[in-house]
């Protein structure tokens, strides 16, 4: 089943670059932007990263918590958040379950070999867990601003 605004967000547990655990049935009650991006410390994950950091507080003053999910390890992730000051948890999915759960895997051509890989999505799931949102092949300029505006318009 496609996941489409409307839809029950795939409940997961999963560890994040602090060590901690994350469970998204934990956070009924907040707005979640979940974002998907392919690798920690390259240009346009770490672009995407920072302008999340940037608009942290404007997304706690909408009610919402940001997660970045790749499928870097939490060791990878910690060093991503330490090198570029960041404020949000990044989850490790290193077998792919989460990514797979939110059809975000897809098969990349780079110089001629497919590789499958995350393409660049953010869900934002409402209070009661249900998908409020998709926004699929994100481009990066002006992302977060996006994601913000709906958030706000989400949290009424």
């Amino acid at each position: 089943m496609a996941l489409e605004v409307g839809v029950k967000a795939p409940e997961f547990t999963a560890e994040c670059d602090s060590g901690e655990t994350v469970k998204l049935s934990d956070l009924r009650g907040k707005v979640v932007v979940l974002y998907f991006y392919p690798k920690d410390d390259t240009p346009g994950c770490t672009q995407e990263a920072c302008a999340f950091r940037d608009l942290k507080s404007r997304f706690e003053e909408a009610g919402a918590v940001i997660y970045g999910v790749s499928r870097d390890d939490v060791r990878s992730h910690a060093k991503f958040r330490d090198k570029h000051g960041l404020n949000f948890p990044l989850i490790s999915d290193p077998d792919g379950q989460i990514c797979q759960a939110y059809d975000v895997l897809k098969e990349k051509n780079m110089y001629g070999r497919k590789t499958l890989g995350i393409e660049r999505t953010t869900y934002v799931i409402d209070a009661d867990g249900v998908i409020a949102a998709v926004f699929p092949k994100v481009k990066v300029d002006g992302h977060a601003e996006e994601v913000l505006a709906k958030v706000r318009e989400i949290a009424g």
